[in-house]
């Protein structure tokens, strides 16, 4: 596995992390005016990562095609606002378990519909995987109370889980993980602005509790700005589908993290489904694939038989065949007319391997016409 997709697996299992752990805040947040404390974290964390997007920022964003910004609008509404508010809007009438649960169904759907978009069958290990991974998720979960509603809102929280990883991939190119983030932070500020005005109307925002305030920056600052942008930033190395396998920490970090504020525990059953979710992470992302030694490789040479691709390079065989005077290089053989170590007999101007430079003839032998100093001239 090269270096390249250890940090893309790092930095995708480091944010779903920092996503667990916001679930732990939002309990501070319980009566915080939902849509108001979304425009209030995304519009602080597009000002923090606006000194992080560099030069060229604008006319990149400028370069945007019109199905590309339906690409953002689409992305921010579906999966930050829409996948927040409808968490939101499940834990009301089910208990978190439940949207836990279809949550953690995202890796499965990912690693179906991305293959399916890109017209191939869905990669083994990543499927299976997956379906460790919502198994690990559901064991860490557990099931819950519940009704119509509940259901319907979980299913829509898997919708915007979904979408985050999906719809981000096309655009990521063209802007790049932190651009990208300050992008659909921005448009996602607008959007939550929008729906509490719809919906809380000049209530939408209030001055925020010391706790809440807290929970606010913390999600601003690092669940957002340095978790979307390791987000991308793996999502980027390693693909959506690979990348999707880690969001079944989000669960696991929950859990661990709900009993520092008194909103759970962490036991057998936490213990096992991290196991299980940790299994299914390791087989889709190919941490348990075995690579096979490379064979070794036998090419017929003309005129002197196999040479082995691990032949070290000054003896193997060069371009063109072996031609009198030429064609090898390497220790010559008396009266062969290969250029190399001069032997007795051979009258080849030969080259000294170890240093790349030439030596002369020996005196005894006469050079061959036309060429003074005698011999071929060293390559």
């Amino acid at each position: 596995m090269n270096l390249d997709r250890i940090r893309g697996m790092s930095l995708a299992a480091f944010a779903c992390v920092l996503v667990g752990a916001s679930f732990t805040a939002n309990s501070v947040l319980g009566d915080y005016p939902h849509a108001g404390g979304q425009a209030i974290r995304y519009g602080l964390a597009f000002l923090l990562l606006l000194p992080l997007v560099g030069r060229g920022a604008a006319a990149a964003v400028r370069a945007l095609t019109p199905r590309q910004w339906g690409r953002v609008a689409v992305l921010a509404a579906v999966g930050m606002v829409g996948f927040n508010l409808a968490v939101l809007a499940a834990e009301r009438t089910a208990e978190p378990a439940i949207p836990g649960v279809f949550v953690g169904c995202a890796p499965v759907v990912v690693a179906v519909l991305v293959p399916a978009i890109n017209g191939r069958r869905p990669t083994r290990p990543v499927l299976y995987g997956a379906l460790l991974v919502a198994a690990g998720a559901f064991t860490v979960q557990g099931w819950g109370r519940t009704d119509l509603a509940g259901i319907a809102w979980s299913a829509g929280a898997l919708l915007g889980e979904v979408g985050f990883a999906v719809l981000a991939v096309p655009v990521l190119k063209p802007l790049g993980p932190k651009l990208l983030s300050a992008t659909v932070c921005c448009v996602a500020a607008l959007e939550s602005a929008v729906a509490g005005l719809l919906l809380d109307g000049t209530a939408m925002v209030r001055v925020p509790t010391g706790q809440e305030s807290v929970a606010l920056l913390w999600q601003a600052a690092v669940v957002t700005v340095v978790g979307f942008v390791c987000w991308y930033m793996g999502v980027q190395r390693i693909g959506a589908e690979r990348a999707t396998l880690f969001s079944g920490l989000i669960p696991v970090s929950a859990a661990m993290t709900a009993p520092l504020v008194a909103t759970g525990s962490y036991g057998l059953a936490q213990g096992v489904g991290s196991a299980l979710v940790g299994a299914g992470v390791a087989l889709g992302s190919g941490v348990l694939a075995r690579r096979a030694p490379a064979p070794a490789v036998v090419a017929q040479v003309r005129g002197d038989g196999p040479h082995r691709a691990d032949t070290p390079p000054a003896r193997q065989p060069v371009a063109g065949g072996r031609r009198e005077g030429d064609g090898y290089e390497g220790d010559g053989r008396p009266g062969d007319g290969r250029q190399g170590d001069q032997r007795p007999g051979d009258g080849v101007h030969g080259r000294d391997l170890a240093t790349g430079g030439g030596y002369p003839a020996r005196a005894d032998v006469p050079a061959r016409a036309g060429r003074p100093g005698g011999g071929r001239s060293p390559r």
